[in-house]
């Protein structure tokens, strides 16, 4: 991934259309004009109007998956509803437009709602976790200024693949319940444990308790979704399959209540906003208590949300640009310097901390966006959904868009990866599989956490092989060393020197490695000070 400075003023107050031509031109001088710059990817106009027709529908498609998702958020972080539709609207309308990731999709995230919990819990008082949240913007601000987001490179491809599957298997386990019409775990749900249960105890519970009208719309909606992509309808660039996914599950609905109610959806099974518009909107916002901003537990609160909040981001920056058709690279200290703005304005306005959202991002790149135009859209209609449309967007089954994240999950884990990583060898499939089972079993930053230690495990496997050689020449033993011998090569050269005859001549030849860690020297002097008495003759070279 590049990394761009963001130290330049003008460029983070740049017009969206300038920041969104640089970086359409990018990826259209990557790839040939004529090529196509991803798998199946057209070339990239690099005009903002040309990608309108594309990028409005996707954003509506976004808008729709997202409602549900900042609603069910909020309610399994223990925070009010409107918190967060405020990170969601946030999500859209600001970061955009000083990020530079053009696919990325930003709101409140499952991940974090475990900290959020204990948050309010600790602090005791909504105000003052809306200043934690403002604080833990503040710090992704300096540490975006101060290039931090660097970091992502120390992440292994496997584990970021095995993230994007996990989501994947993830959304396919989570939102099935939902399909069919079993709404007791939250929509948002990303945890394995569950009330009185797991993931897969909830799924066992929704095929026992399976609501027949949830159940045909859902299966109308996949039937559509998939002969749309197979059919000529495809190519109509504006009318993306979820959207018409969407209103036909809706019409459908209104259909079984007028003609067959015994499957009519309830209203348990529809989207739920909040109601009140614009003053109910003012009402219930719940503004940041600058009173508290000596109190140690709120800066603690500040800075857990910063770092983690930062990392998700990161990782989820990395694992969209990998499903970007147009393999555009998205700047990470860029895009520290938009998490904290939008963290900072969405805790001020009493929501919810803001990430990069992988389940958002990845609708995003499903329904045809190509530019971040995408992103605002459907901060736009979060806004005016909350304000105008409350009632009109509650006839929206949510089996119709549990549905659609069930294809998004299918495309994010199809059996094809797993084929491709296996043939690249254990040393990458096994952090794969570790990582998927992890995230799946735990949450996202544990499993993310075990992946890699799997991964560094397999590094360091890696460089402990073919450190050096040994070869035996009557009484003389050469122990030639190749590459760099770094601490944890010393069990194995401890066993080698436990293992030499009496009466040799040892010859440690050093002179091709470019490094050799301390601890290495001194346990090569070690032996060479106590080979005499068992009459071996140490000569060292190199050191």
């Amino acid at each position: 991934m590049q990394s761009h400075d963001v130290a330049h003023a003008s460029a983070v107050s740049a017009p969206l259309d300038a920041s969104s031509r640089s970086a359409q031109g990018a990826a259209a001088r990557e790839a040939p004009a004529g090529a196509p710059a991803g798998e199946g990817a057209p070339p990239l106009d690099p005009r903002l109007s040309a990608n309108l027709k594309f990028d409005i529908p996707a954003g509506v498609v976004v808008f729709l998956v997202a409602l549900p998702l900042c609603l069910g958020i909020a309610l399994a972080s223990g925070a009010p509803l409107l918190s967060g539709v405020i990170a969601g609207i946030v999500g859209g309308l600001v970061i955009p437009l000083v990020s530079r990731a053009a696919l990325s999709v930003s709101g409140p995230a499952a991940g974090l709602a475990a900290i959020v919990v204990a948050g309010i819990g600790t602090l005791k008082s909504l105000e003052a976790f809306a200043l934690a949240v403002v604080i833990g913007g503040a710090l992704q601000l300096a540490l975006g200024l101060l290039r931090a987001g660097a970091i992502s490179h120390f992440f292994p491809s496997s584990v970021i693949k095995g993230m994007l599957a996990a989501i994947g298997v993830l959304l396919i386990l989570k939102q099935l319940p939902h399909a069919i019409g079993f709404d007791q775990d939250n929509f948002a749900s990303a945890s394995f444990q569950t009330e009185g249960g797991n993931t897969f105890t909830v799924v066992v519970q929704a095929v026992q308790s399976l609501e027949w009208g949830a159940f045909l719309l859902s299966a109308v909606s996949l039937v559509l979704l998939v002969a749309w992509e197979k059919s000529r309808l495809a190519k109509i660039s504006w009318l993306p399959a979820p959207l018409v996914a969407v209103l036909v599950a809706t019409l459908g609905n209104e259909l079984f209540k007028v003609a067959l109610p015994f499957l009519a959806l309830e209203q348990k099974h529809l989207v739920s906003l909040p109601t009140g518009g614009a003053q109910g909107l003012v009402d219930t916002l719940r503004l940041p208590d600058w009173s508290a901003v000596a109190r140690p537990e709120v800066w603690v609160l500040g800075v857990t949300l910063a770092i983690v909040a930062s990392l998700e981001t990161l990782l989820n920056l990395e694992a969209v640009d990998r499903i970007d058709p147009w393999r555009r690279k998205s700047p990470p200290n860029r895009e520290l310097v938009a998490q904290g703005i939008g963290n900072m304005l969405s805790g001020l306005a009493g929501g919810l901390p803001v990430t990069s959202v992988i389940v958002r991002s990845s609708a995003n790149v499903n329904a045809g966006a190509r530019t971040r135009v995408s992103a605002i859209v459907h901060g736009a209609l979060l806004l005016l959904a909350v304000v105008f449309a409350g009632a009109l967007l509650s006839h929206i089954p949510l089996a119709c868009l549990a549905t659609i994240l069930l294809v998004t999950g299918y495309k994010l884990a199809k059996p094809k990866l797993f084929a491709e990583m296996y043939k690249l060898g254990l040393s990458h499939f096994i952090p794969f599989v570790v990582t998927i089972v992890a995230i799946v079993l735990t949450d996202l930053l544990k499993g993310i956490a075990i992946g890699l230690a799997v991964g560094v495990f397999f590094v360091l496997k890696a460089n402990m092989s073919r450190v050096f050689d040994v070869i035996h020449e009557g009484a003389r033993v050469t122990i030639r060393f190749n590459k760099e011998a770094y601490f944890f090569t010393q069990g194995k050269l401890v066993a080698l020197f436990d293992r030499l005859p009496r009466d040799v001549h040892v010859v440690v030849d050093t002179q091709a490695a470019s490094y050799i860690d301390h601890d290495v020297v001194e346990l090569i002097r070690r032996f060479q000070q106590s080979a005499p008495e068992r009459n071996i003759n140490v000569e060292v070279r190199g050191l």
